[in-house]
């Protein structure tokens, strides 16, 4: 029989990532699952500047700092809004490739399942799956469940 004990949704704040949520959410209510929800925030290139040029004035750090900070309100805010109260929520922000962060994390959670939008966020489409979806099939250690990018009706 088919059952579910640690879930795992990447949001990417997309709609379709929206529509993944509602999926694991649910599913989390019917197996009495824990949920974990994960936003992963691509790192701040570095830049090399050329030699004599002085110091940069930018702190990388202090950057990912506060974007990670904004991310974490704007995490909240998507968790409050598309998670029902009642079942085990746990929070994940994480700086890096998405894709190694999303199988990273279910590695270490020991996730039953991975439920992810088809497409996301980037832009870049690919033929059936986004490069993060398909990326993370290709790598999971667990399950995963793809949400198509439009809901069919």
């Amino acid at each position: 029989m088919l059952s579910f004990q640690k879930i795992l949704c990447p949001i990417d704040f997309s709609d379709p990532s929206y529509r993944a949520l509602a999926t694991a959410d649910e599913l989390a209510r019917r197996y009495n699952a824990e949920l974990h929800v994960l936003h992963v925030v691509p790192p701040v290139p570095l830049v090399e500047l050329p030699p004599g040029s002085g110091s940069a004035a930018f702190d990388v750090k202090r950057y990912e700092t506060e974007l990670l900070d904004s991310y974490r309100k704007t995490l909240d805010n998507a968790l409050g809004e598309y998670v029902k109260p009642g079942i085990t929520l746990t929070r994940h922000l994480e700086l890096g490739d998405p894709a190694h962060e999303i199988v990273v994390l279910a590695e270490k959670i020991h996730a039953d399942v991975i439920v992810i939008a088809t497409h996301g966020r980037t832009g870049l489409k690919r033929f059936l799956f986004g490069s993060v979806a398909e990326a993370v099939v290709r790598r999971s250690p667990c399950a995963v469940l793809t949400i198509p990018m439009h809901e069919h009706k």
